[in-house]
């Protein structure tokens, strides 16, 4: 067993596989998954967990040298623009409909329980050196 970190094998082994350049969609319950990534559901309940707590985890186990969220956060979730604006110096902005069809590109989809609209970000991986 794992002291720390991502303790879902799941995930955990996803995350390993991950390399330069590969994109991340994390999402929202309500976000459609597309065919073709991988998908880590980490939904269990409304709002569990949060799209905060994964975003955060992620972050402690990733480099990422870029972000892409849905514009509509800005307005109809304050809160999760915040954190994405907080937590990325590269990040930018589509309408939703375009995140939605550039996640077909993603390696990974890991799906978060959170019930607020538009939280929703694709990282792209980057290197540690």
């Amino acid at each position: 067993m794992r002291k720390g970190g991502i303790l879902n094998r799941h995930l955990a082994g996803a995350i390993a596989e991950l390399g330069h350049g590969d994109r991340v969609l994390v999402c929202d319950a309500g976000m459609p998954v597309p065919d073709g990534p991988r998908l880590v559901d980490l939904a269990f309940r409304a709002g569990v967990p949060s799209f905060e707590e994964v975003l955060a985890g992620l972050l402690d186990e990733l480099v990422i040298e870029g972000a892409l969220a849905a514009r509509e956060v800005r307005e109809a979730n304050p809160a999760a623009d915040g954190l994405l604006a907080g937590s990325f110096a590269e990040l930018a902005y589509v309408p939703h409909e375009r995140l939605k069809e550039l996640s077909a590109g993603a390696r990974l989809v890991v799906r978060t329980g959170e019930a607020r609209p538009y939280a929703n970000v694709l990282l792209r991986c980057g290197v540690f050196f």
